[in-house]
């Protein structure tokens, strides 16, 4: 199982669902409302993928998401948010890389994209 994991600032209602339907098959996500933790399911050449935003992820501006599957439409978490940056248009931020759950968290840098550009920078 492999997972993709961004963060999507100020998320509008909608916003992902419409990003993703063009990447995914068989997309069953209501985000029209994400005020609380919302999961849906989609498929990819085939596999099954399970899909989670979660509102409120470091502070109350930014939103996870999370794609979980044996096959990923993207090859990297930065791939993904370069994708969701140009659907969007709203600030992305993803891990560098290669952190796995378990793992201490240092003072990490996180790429950010937005109308600047990308960056890596500090989260705060």
């Amino acid at each position: 199982m492999q997972d993709l994991e961004i963060y999507i600032r100020d998320l509008k209602s909608g916003a992902v669902s419409g990003w993703l339907e063009s990447h995914l098959d068989e997309l069953k996500l209501d985000d029209s409302e994400v005020k609380s933790v919302v999961k849906g399911l989609a498929r990819y050449q085939g596999e099954l993928l399970r899909i989670a935003l979660y509102p409120g992820a470091f502070g109350k501006r930014f939103t996870s998401l999370v794609i979980e599957g044996e096959r990923l439409p993207w090859r990297s978490d930065l791939d993904c948010a370069r994708s969701a940056w140009r659907a969007m248009n709203t600030e992305i931020r993803c891990s560098p890389g290669d952190w796995k759950e378990g793992e201490p968290v240092e003072e990490e840098k996180w790429w950010r994209l937005d109308h600047r550009g990308e960056q890596q920078v500090v989260w705060n």
